[in-house]
């Protein structure tokens, strides 16, 4: 039987089926942005083939799929949300408009306010209102909702949010007002705000709700879709969708809490990270995934992922738990171009799937990364893709001409700068999530993968002062290969504040008790298999006003009082971040947090090569450092175990290709995956 990983980009999907013993198939095919579920079919296609299989015959041997998908990100970030109205309490309409009284970067006074996804004239005040307590202030007045409700189906709204003041208490005047638009919209995508994020913070809960709103009728649609496909083409098994908190949910949960899945495809990445430091025993990583859109960057410290609970996606605050991931707009198809002061710029504009870099031939006449790295020999144009896709060396030096014309040099000129701003762009990244957060990356090894990392992980590590780059054998899809190495997950939280020390702690107790039956409840739906629970709280002192998650692993749940071991845990914890803790200070509990985890069968581990005669390389080719140089190249797939490669030398699989510099060397371990030992490391 077998699992498959399949990861939509911007310029390509990537698929990988995995069989019971571990063996791997990798396939690659261009993405379909119009209708991402025809790359996704094209894909199992080609997957199929390569195993020797008719495509049916692959799905009816297939027991499980787990998908990570741009299509919620895309939809935001490109604002082709749906049509969509905002129901709240009357007077608090425009708390989404103020935000917390600050912008984003607080002292660019240039900086324009950010446009909103719901139009002024359909946010709508409903006359009703909760207090902190849970007492009724207002009881929710039909013939107000009843008027909101009018408004927004004479606009025709698809989708909407309904965020009422502290309903994060009570949600009776939530529920009621779906009630009422169910009645009313038949068919309308409603989001409640107690459902997608019940807890404290108003504008974090009314963002996340208008952002899931948003998104969430477009996600819904592309899965239905999906799933009628999968029907067709004969899958009979489950389709998990990989969330931004780097678990998995099945498809209706996905398209019910759809801002979950904003950061989808990266979180794969990490989830295979994570699962990378187990199988190389290096507990300390820098994932470095470079496409050909972007490149996400984050850490593994410990052999464990960061979470962050807020995160911004184009200018948007969306308040779930999220992968820390740092997302720059730097890939092979990102665009060299030169501004009016002739300077030379490299991204965040790309050339995407079509008509990308130009050496693909499809039109594109703009120089890129991708054609820059042919310029200088990094690529070979008959060998992209396995052989599938012939580049276009003739169209690519035209396209850098054209920038070296602009800046007064030559061609090789150019293309060397194209390629080192860019890397210099992404060990900028790099920096923004270690040497900026008090981290000293270069206890790291840099963990390459995505088609395009290979050729750049060097030199990065070079100007971070890294010592080690770990490029695995799949590496070209190793987030879709990553999907398969996490659980199911749900994520249950409550806002229960106040002083630690004056709360019952039977209550505290029971209130983890009741959202831990919840969450394994919601998890039941789906799934059958031994469960994981894990609770944690966010935790702040009196004086403070953001909180931090401190982990409570280690409460004794069964003592009379767990309190006290909240308390002594947050110190521990913040004394841990922040260098120092304040015993007597107040310590104020905010948020309950429980994740249930339903544990799916461990990927499993990529058997060992068998031992064999160090490769000999296949060919030499030009490539250009300082100068130019002959570089031996190598077959990726064809080097032997406890092999040792030293640059300048190229190894090339069919989706992939590594650089290695002059004096690199690279050791290949049992399971043909790459470790370099990297050059003339700086600080």
């Amino acid at each position: 039987m077998y699992r498959i990983g399949i990861d939509v980009g911007g310029t390509f999907t990537d698929l990988v089926a995995v069989d019971a013993a571990g063996a791997t198939m990798l396939a690659k095919v261009p993405s379909t942005p119009e209708d991402p579920s025809i790359g996704v079919l094209a894909g199992l296609e080609q997957l199929a083939r390569h195993l020797g299989l008719e495509r049916a015959a692959l799905l009816a041997q297939t027991d499980r799929i787990v998908h990570g998908t741009t299509v919620a990100t895309n939809a935001l970030l490109e604002r082709k949300g749906a049509r969509l109205g905002l129901l709240t309490t009357e007077g608090h309409r425009d708390v989404i408009e103020m935000r917390e009284g600050l912008k984003d970067d607080r002292y660019n006074l240039r900086q324009p306010a950010p446009q909103q996804l719901v139009p002024r004239q359909l946010r709508l005040g409903v006359r009703e209102r909760m207090r902190q307590d849970g007492r009724v202030e207002t009881p929710l007045d039909p013939a107000s909702l009843d008027a909101a409700i009018a408004t927004l189906k004479a606009a025709a709204v698809e989708a909407v949010a309904v965020c009422y003041l502290h309903a994060w208490r009570d949600p009776r005047h939530e529920q009621q007002t779906r009630a009422a638009l169910e009645s009313a919209l038949p068919g309308t995508y409603v989001s409640l705000s107690s459902e997608v994020l019940p807890q404290i913070k108003e504008f974090e809960r009314v963002s996340t709700t208008i952002i899931n709103a948003y998104v969430g009728p477009v996600l819904a649609r592309y899965l239905a879709r999906l799933k009628t496909r999968l029907d067709e083409a004969g899958y009979n098994g489950p389709t998990l969708i990989i969330q931004s908190h780097g678990g998995v949910a099945p498809l209706v949960e996905a398209g019910r809490l759809a801002a979950g899945a904003v950061l989808s495809g990266p979180a794969g990445g990490v989830a295979g990270s994570v699962y990378a430091a187990r199988l190389t025993g290096e507990p300390n990583l820098i994932p470095f995934d470079m496409g050909g859109t972007s490149t996400d960057i984050s850490l593994v410290v410990d052999g464990q992922a960061a979470l962050v609970m807020n995160r911004g996606v184009g200018g948007h605050r969306i308040a779930l738990n999220s992968l820390d991931i740092a997302s720059i707009g730097a890939g092979g198809g990102s665009i060299a171009r030169v501004d009016a002061g002739g300077i030379l710029h490299v991204g965040p504009e790309s050339a995407g799937a079509m008509p990308g870099p130009a050496c693909y031939g499809n039109g594109g006449t703009q120089s890129t990364v991708t054609d820059a790295n042919l310029v200088l020999g990094y690529l070979d144009p008959d060998n992209f893709l396995g052989g599938a896709r012939r580049l276009d060396r003739g169209a690519a030096e035209h396209a850098v001409d054209e920038v070296a014309a602009r800046l007064g040099i030559e061609r090789v000129a150019a293309a060397r700068g194209i390629h080192r701003i860019v890397n210099t762009t992404m060990a900028e990244g790099v920096r923004l999530v270690s040497v900026r957060r008090g981290i000293d990356p270069r206890r790291f090894a840099l963990f390459a993968f995505g088609g395009a990392a290979g050729l750049h992980a060097s030199d990065i590590a070079r100007q971070l002062g890294l010592g080690r780059v770990i490029v695995p054998r799949v590496a070209a899809v190793l987030s879709a290969w990553g999907m398969l190495a996490t659980d199911l997950r749900f994520e249950v939280s409550r806002t229960h504040i106040g002083d630690a020390r004056a709360l019952d702690g039977a209550t505290v107790k029971r209130l983890f008790d009741d959202m831990e039956a919840e969450g394994r409840a919601r998890l039941a739906a789906s799934f059958s298999g031994p469960v994981r629970a894990m609770r944690s709280a966010d935790m702040r002192y009196g004086e403070q006003v953001f909180e931090i998650n401190v982990p409570l692993d280690d409460v004794d749940w069964a003592a009379a009082d767990p309190l006290p071991q909240l308390v002594e845990g947050f110190h521990r914890r913040h004394e841990a971040l922040y260098t120092y803790a304040m015993p007597d200070q107040e310590t104020v509990l905010v948020n309950a947090r429980v994740t249930v985890s339903g544990v799916l069968d461990e990927l499993p581990r990529e058997p060992d090569l068998p031992a064999s005669t160090p490769a000999a390389p296949t060919g030499k080719r030009r490539v250009y450092f300082d100068g130019w140089l002959e570089a031996p190249v190598y077959r990726f797939e064809a080097l032997a175990p406890g092999q040792d490669v030293t640059g300048p030398a190229i190894i090339e699989s069919p989706m992939t290709t590594v650089l290695l510099r002059p004096d690199d060397r690279a050791g290949v371990t049992g399971q043909g995956w790459l470790i370099t030992r990297v050059a003339r490391t700086s600080v």
